[in-house]
């Protein structure tokens, strides 16, 4: 079975080798791709100089488009699993194979949780985690433990369903919607790291944002979403 790592990149420079040479070095059977998503620092540059796989897009797109690229590549090359992995160090590679052994068990999506075993500390953002989980729960009937999470495997089905519609982010209202459409997802436990180097764009008020944008979006915009089937095969 075929799995490709999913590494979309901003400004990465400080973290983008360490990463990739980790995988490289004690994980080369999965297959990864960088997409530099119009990155203003050095971060594609490096991945040209060491000879990394590149997908190196002109403009900023943010997350959902760059993600998005990584799953069109995905599956014009018949990958039959893919996985979203953070360029920043936080993602642990060796919960990879977990994640692939559950998500052939026959699910559509397989999420790397901290707290499928583990309590979710008390803190704002916990909070913020707990009330997307809730919204989940009550317009689904599925609870999601880790919803923000962006360690996240995909099946074949769910390759193409992201590479050929429009608006399919990877964010916890896509799964949520995903979910009321019949999508099956398992949460496998994980650990991360904190980030080592560069800084992460969501700082207090753009987490304050980003919650109640997918909380919106989980209890009322997704009900007018519409969805275009794809064949897989």
């Amino acid at each position: 079975m075929k799995c490709l790592v999913i590494i979309p990149a901003y400004n990465e420079e400080e973290n983008i080798e360490r990463v990739i040479e980790n995988l490289k070095e004690h994980y080369s059977a999965y297959d990864y791709v960088v997409i530099n998503d119009g990155s203003s620092d050095n971060t594609a540059r490096l991945c040209r100089k060491r000879g990394y796989e590149l997908v190196d897009l002109p403009v900023n797109l943010g997350l959902a488009g760059a993600f998005q690229t990584g799953l069109k590549y995905a599956y014009r090359r018949g990958y039959d699993y893919a996985i979203q992995f953070d360029a920043d160090g936080q993602h642990r590679p060796e919960f990879i194979a977990p994640m692939l052994d559950k998500i052939q068990e026959g699910y559509d999506i397989v999420i790397g949780s901290r707290f499928v075993t583990k309590k979710k500390p008390h803190s704002m953002r916990m909070l913020g985690s707990n009330l997307i989980s809730l919204a989940t729960r009550l317009t689904t009937g599925r609870k999601v433990k880790d919803p923000t999470s962006g360690m996240r495997m995909f099946n074949k089905k769910m390759i193409a369903e992201f590479a050929l519609n429009l608006n399919y982010g990877p964010e916890p209202d896509t799964i949520s919607y995903l979910l009321k459409q019949g999508a099956t997802i398992a949460e496998v436990q994980v650990e991360m790291d904190e980030r080592i180097a560069g800084e992460s764009y969501l700082n207090l008020s753009r987490s304050v944002m980003y919650m109640l944008r997918m909380l919106m979006s989980i209890l009322f915009i997704q009900n007018f979403r519409k969805r275009r089937e794809v064949n897989t095969k």
